[in-house]
């Protein structure tokens, strides 16, 4: 491993574990927590999870794998240029989204809503709950048993209330203190990715046109550039050059900003990282470039007519299945149904429902709800 800055977060200044475990012969404590987000059952399930187009839609649109792969590339890369621990940004980047529910943030939206005066449902949370007690493969523990950091990474944002549950690792929402410099790549990673795999999905579905993407500086400034330098290009080939300089654009401005802050904040170890004000982002000029970007894609793709109509769809899915089980819960597989008798049944139901996939949902509610399943 390259020679890690006095800030970043190292094996010996970790937290740890909550299960002491023997130090790994062969690779850092963090490549450990790595290879056991990468072998769990949750990370599997990512293949088959809406982005933003259901998964059988279409073979190439990415799906929340595809996205998490493309979030810890763009992370590792960054941790490693600022001489952070990039063994811990893959590990958050690969599980940022283990909680995510099928169909993307409209199945998070709908299980949220049936979730109320129940605790609610988030899917940073549920991640954290996948990693800490969900996971069942190992004998002396529930869960991943992941180290401190990873864990403080995955939880992006808590509510007060929440984070008070939380013990240790909720305090730093609780005193405004930041979370470790990798932890903060993960977050910006997470939007440079997804914001850029939306406009190539967009246009490979036709929701969106390159037409319409002339109103986006970061799009339009760029397309230009490719032009020029490929006056005969055309097609996908096309659109993916021109997507691969918005995506090193968004990097490089990132990284030579971060260098800045850090440069300035000087702080000496990671104590001080947590006290300081963010220091992993964009220029004044990038982050109004992405802001504008996200508005359009919110506009011309979350919100068109046939992301909608599978918006309107996955809701019913979410709230009949919801529904469902908690009126009968005998209907639950019996994991569940003791999950249920442990705690509450609306919790055990949030996380069957959570934990699968678009095609799996979609099986579920034709067995309860389609005559021809009899």
């Amino acid at each position: 491993m390259p020679e890690l800055a006095p800030y970043a977060v190292g094996d010996a200044g970790s937290r740890g574990r909550v299960y002491a475990e023997p130090r790994p012969k062969a690779r850092s404590e963090f490549q450990r927590d790595r290879d056991r987000i990468v072998h769990s059952t949750a990370f599997r399930r990512l293949e088959y999870k809406t982005q933003v187009f259901v998964n059988h839609e279409g073979d190439l649109f990415r799906t929340r794998l595809t996205h998490s792969i493309e979030v810890a590339q763009i992370a590792r890369s960054v941790a490693r240029t600022l001489q952070l621990n990039d063994d811990l940004a893959e590990a958050i980047a690969l599980a940022h989204d283990l909680g995510h529910t099928p169909f993307g943030h409209a199945g998070q939206d709908a299980l949220n809503e049936c979730m109320q005066g129940h605790g609610g449902f988030e899917h940073n949370l549920q991640s954290l709950r996948i990693v800490d007690r969900l996971e069942e493969r190992y004998g002396a523990f529930d869960g991943l048993n992941l180290m401190f950091e990873t864990r403080e990474g995955i939880l992006k944002h808590c509510s007060p209330a929440r984070a008070r549950e939380l013990g240790e690792l909720g305090i730093r929402f609780l005193e405004g203190r930041r979370p470790s410099l990798e932890a903060q790549i993960c977050n910006l990673a997470d939007e440079i990715a997804y914001n850029n795999h939306d406009v190539d999905d967009g246009l490979r579905s036709g929701v969106l046109t390159l037409e319409q993407l002339q109103e986006v500086s970061l799009f339009a400034r760029h397309a230009a550039e490719v032009d020029a330098e490929f006056p005969r290009i055309a097609g996908r080939r096309r659109v993916h050059e021109t997507i691969r300089r918005m995506i090193d654009a968004q990097v490089t401005d990132l990284l030579a900003e971060s260098a800045r802050r850090i440069v300035e904040a000087a702080p000496l170890d990671l104590d001080e990282v947590h006290r300081a004000p963010e220091l992993i982002g964009f220029t004044a000029a990038m982050s109004e470039e992405n802001r504008a970007l996200k508005g359009f894609l919110r506009e011309h793709l979350y919100r068109h007519f046939e992301v909608l109509r599978m918006t309107a769809k996955a809701r019913r899915v979410i709230q009949d299945l919801f529904g469902a089980f908690v009126s009968d819960p005998r209907l639950l597989p019996p994991q569940y149904q003791a999950m249920a008798a442990g705690g509450t049944i609306e919790r055990a139901t949030a996380d069957y429902i959570a934990g699968m996939t678009d095609r799996y949902s979609m099986k579920e509610h034709r067995r309860l709800f389609a005559v021809s399943e009899f």
